[in-house]
């Protein structure tokens, strides 16, 4: 039996209870990790950790995180036993998009959940996380973009501009690590089947579908894969950017769809 690649290390993966998040540590757990997987819907998660011990022994520490109080999610990272911060891989995956109204009749509560999560979230978390990365002389930190952080759609405009902030933070983050060992990653998907659209869409499962007709989108496990593939890149080699269309797709905008 081939050594499995990630053996022995500790993946912490955030927004871990569907979609990316999940297809992620799922896929970390086939390769031998150790998980923190952090999220809201603990049920969810729990489920997760049962069926990744069953299926490959995975030592699995189970974290609720809620990135809207990011004062109390910093302070539940902190709280992790020591034998848990001892983070190798960071998955700053959790984020969210709310509506496609125009500027001018947008939400105030949609903008501030979307910023809230998307921004000041995933700084909260590599803030916590890190420093113990530089302590230690060691870690790969994998922030997940979104082609929406490289152009703007119609609609797309607070969303969007959280996604232009999480690409500048990735290359801030990089710039300030340089000399260290932390390696950062960006990997910023197209048009990917998840839940997203549904949250997106709070909950219309007809309007959430509609942007995935005609076309194979990405997969969950198609951007895990991605991950996987950047985090086990020797010591030496960083994998800076990674943008991830499916075929169909061209741009936020460019996509070909078949009727038939």
């Amino acid at each position: 039996m081939s050594e499995k690649r990630f053996a022995n290390q500790l993946a912490l993966v955030t927004g871990a209870s569907s979609g990316i998040g999940a297809a992620t540590a799922r896929a970390f757990a086939a390769e031998g990790a150790r998980l923190i997987i952090a999220a809201r819907r603990v049920d969810r998660l729990e489920q997760m950790a049962a069926e990744m011990r069953s299926a490959h022994g995975t030592e699995v520490f189970v974290l609720e995180l809620d990135l809207l109080k990011q004062r109390e999610a910093m302070a539940r990272l902190e709280a992790l036993p020591p034998d848990w911060k001892t983070v190798d891989i960071l998955v700053n995956n959790a984020g969210l998009s709310r509506g496609l109204d125009k500027l001018h009749e947008g939400r105030y509560d949609d903008w501030e959940e979307m910023i809230e999560v998307n921004v000041k979230g995933l700084l909260a978390v590599s803030r916590t996380v890190i420093p113990w990365m530089v302590a230690r002389g060691k870690g790969h930190v994998i922030n997940i973009g979104s082609i929406a952080g490289r152009e703007v759609y119609p609609g797309g405009n607070v969303y969007c501009a959280s996604k232009f902030a999480v690409r500048a933070i990735n290359r801030g983050m990089a710039i300030d690590l340089v000399g260290t060992p932390i390696r950062v990653t960006t990997i910023d998907p197209a048009l990917t089947e998840t839940e997203f659209s549904l949250v997106r869409y709070r909950g219309d499962a007809k309007r959430a579908a509609a942007p995935y007709q005609g076309l194979r989108a990405l997969s969950g496990e198609d951007i895990a894969d991605a991950i996987l593939w950047a985090a086990s890149r020797p010591a030496h080699v960083n994998v800076s950017e990674m943008v991830i269309y499916p075929t169909a797709q061209r741009s936020a905008t460019i996509v070909h769809r078949n009727d038939s």
